[in-house]
């Protein structure tokens, strides 16, 4: 059975990597008394997967989760078991059965929408002539580990409500658009921000 879960993901536990994130939900799954698949050979490992890592610091209201076990459960109360199981900040919103023929997680998501909140003031005007300058530029070349790409491609849509923006960006395969980076192209600095993924995005065909 392949079972998805949606979660969030706030306070402290913002900061939790994706690995640890892993073994969080493993513990969970063991507490909750779900029968866990489990990968074969000398280290086995839980057959998890979440649809996007979350970058460090990031909050979500979104995060997706699919988990594959070795016989059918109910899924009733199992949204109530989880969270009784997990750590204050992370919170089952929803659980559903998966398609056990379709695509790894990972390769069904092609959007993430984001909301940044602003913790330093930015003269509206300014920021509204770079966010259009952006817009108009046929391409935006950044590097990121040493390789060069062009985010513009990868930059859905932006836009300002009071001190907050909100930004679409696209992810595909070898390249995903991180808000981080287009802060920078609108010369906002990381820190001085606080972003929560709000959306995550599946290509319908292959859900």
């Amino acid at each position: 059975m392949r079972i998805r879960i949606t979660f969030s993901k706030q306070g402290p536990l913002r900061y939790t990597g994706h690995l640890d994130l892993h073994k969080l939900w493993e513990r969970a799954a063991r507490r909750a008394e779900l029968p866990l698949a489990y990968s074969q050979g000398f280290h086995p490992q839980p057959k998890m997967s979440l649809a996007s890592a979350l970058p460090l610091g990031f909050s979500s209201t979104c995060e997706v989760l699919d988990m594959r076990l070795e016989r059918d459960v109910e899924l009733g109360d199992l949204r109530e078991r989880l969270n009784d199981t997990l750590p204050p900040g992370i919170r089952v919103t929803h659980v559903e059965q998966a398609d056990e023929r379709a695509p790894a997680l990972q390769t069904q998501v092609v959007e993430a929408e984001y909301q940044v909140e602003l913790r330093e003031p930015v003269d509206p005007s300014e920021l509204k002539r770079r966010i259009e300058s952006a817009l108009a530029s046929e391409s935006i070349l950044r590097e990121r580990r040493g390789k060069k790409y062009d985010l513009r491609p990868l930059i859905q849509s932006i836009e300002v409500l009071n001190d907050t923006i909100v930004m679409k960006l696209a992810a595909r395969e070898g390249a995903t658009g991180r808000p981080e980076e287009v802060l920078d192209v609108l010369g906002i600095a990381f820190e001085a921000t606080r972003i929560e993924r709000t959306r995550i995005i599946f290509n319908p065909a292959k859900v």
